[in-house]
């Protein structure tokens, strides 16, 4: 499915159209009321063989948007103004477009057109982040020439870089079909009295997208979610802990007959030996704090392994790939993902995140800065690989 939105940059949609007619696509094309300022349906019925679609009263009826979304593999809209990112952030649907949108549970291909200042605008970050978040992939934009004789941030990527997005995105819709995943997100809270604990900054972001990410793909995901600060999916399978132990015991369950398990959350290393039972008071001076490991719950799944996949992560503030390359071997992982935290723009509460990829089988990725939805869905392509593999 094409969504095309009102921008000048609508033209080089019917390119992209005319790129996925030519791999073989099934296009299916939607123009909001302002694409057709700039653009015909007749250019779009030309170059896919389809009628385009306008309008939600085309066909009285027919529930329209509904049998769109459910027809598509994967929907890209190209371009997607600042209007449109803003309705899709906050669940708008007032035409067809935003509403096969909001019905649809296949993959999402956002390829932006805006004005540098308009893309620079809190609202609209915000707006990205959120899409983001519940596992939209943005392509775009770049720096070049906008309309108006302008040059900057917010010129649409070129049709055949969002192509490869797309062509992507169908590839893989359902490569983790009957998959079992066990996914773990957001901190542990390690109880000091009734008030107070020791936890860290972690918000289950990188979490949540991987199971999101796993989900749109076809998997059946257990998501074991400490007390993060992100929502989450309305249709998730959720185990909610708050102690590294809780989580240990959930996790172990969970992933009795699990084929993978990604250990995204960040589990606190220690925790208070006793627990007060009253709130400690400030006027009764310092209190002796003796602290004791918790659980080391992936070294527990590592033990016993067997068939399973197992994917973990480390917070790293520095020597990231010798760190990484002594607990892939220690605890017998598949695949780590090890993080730089304690910086701005990467880490705990950030939507980007500065990692490298570290795989047994020797296919590295090395340190680069990722959104949390295109490190995700980069994970779910090495799990999906593996499994195909036995």
């Amino acid at each position: 499915m094409l969504g095309v939105t009102g921008s000048i940059a609508a033209y080089k949609a019917a390119a992209l159209a005319r790129l996925l007619v030519e791999a073989g696509v099934d296009v299916r094309t939607i123009l909001t009321p302002s694409a057709e300022r700039f653009v015909g349906s007749d250019t779009f019925a030309a170059l896919t063989g389809n009628p385009v679609q306008t309008s939600l009263w085309e066909r009285p009826g027919e529930v329209v948007h509904v049998r769109l979304a459910r027809e598509a593999d994967a929907i890209v809209v190209a371009p997607a103004t600042a209007n449109i990112l803003a309705k899709l952030a906050n669940g708008l649907a007032d035409d067809l477009l935003t509403s096969t949108l909001l019905e649809a549970t296949c993959p999402l291909i956002l390829a932006p057109a805006m004005h540098t200042g308009m893309w620079s605008h809190p609202a609209t970050r915000a707006n990205v982040a959120s899409l983001v978040e519940r596992g939209a992939h943005l392509v775009g934009p770049t720096v070049g020439p906008l309309a108006a004789g302008d040059e900057g941030p917010g010129r649409m990527a070129e049709p055949e870089e969002i192509f490869s997005a797309v062509a992507g995105a169908i590839g893989r819709a359902r490569d983790l079909s009957g998959a079992r995943i066990v996914v773990t997100a957001g901190p542990t809270h390690e109880p000091i009295d009734p008030v107070r604990f020791i936890g860290n900054r972690s918000t289950g972001k990188m979490g949540m997208a991987v199971a999101v990410e796993a989900s749109s793909r076809g998997a059946d995901v257990r998501l074991v979610l400490g007390p993060g600060t992100v929502p989450p999916p309305p249709d998730a399978d959720v185990i909610r802990v708050s102690t590294a132990e809780e989580m240990e015991r959930a996790v172990v369950s969970a992933s009795t007959d699990a084929d993978v398990v990604v250990m995204a959350a960040a589990v606190a290393d220690f925790r208070p030996k006793t627990v007060a039972q009253g709130k400690l008071k400030k006027e009764a001076g310092l209190p002796e704090l003796h602290l004791e490991p918790t659980p080391d719950i992936l070294g527990q799944l590592g033990e016993r392994k067997g068939e399973r996949i197992l994917v973990g992560f480390a917070a790293e503030t520095g020597d990231l790939e010798a760190a990484g390359r002594r607990k892939l071997a220690a605890k017998h992982l598949d695949l780590i993902v090890v993080n730089e935290v304690g910086r701005v723009g990467t880490g705990f509460g950030s939507d980007t995140n500065v990692a490298m990829l570290i795989a047994a089988d020797g296919s590295d990725e090395p340190l680069r800065t990722w959104t949390k939805s295109e490190l995700a869905a980069t994970i779910c392509d090495r799990v999906a690989a593996i499994l195909a593999r036995t």
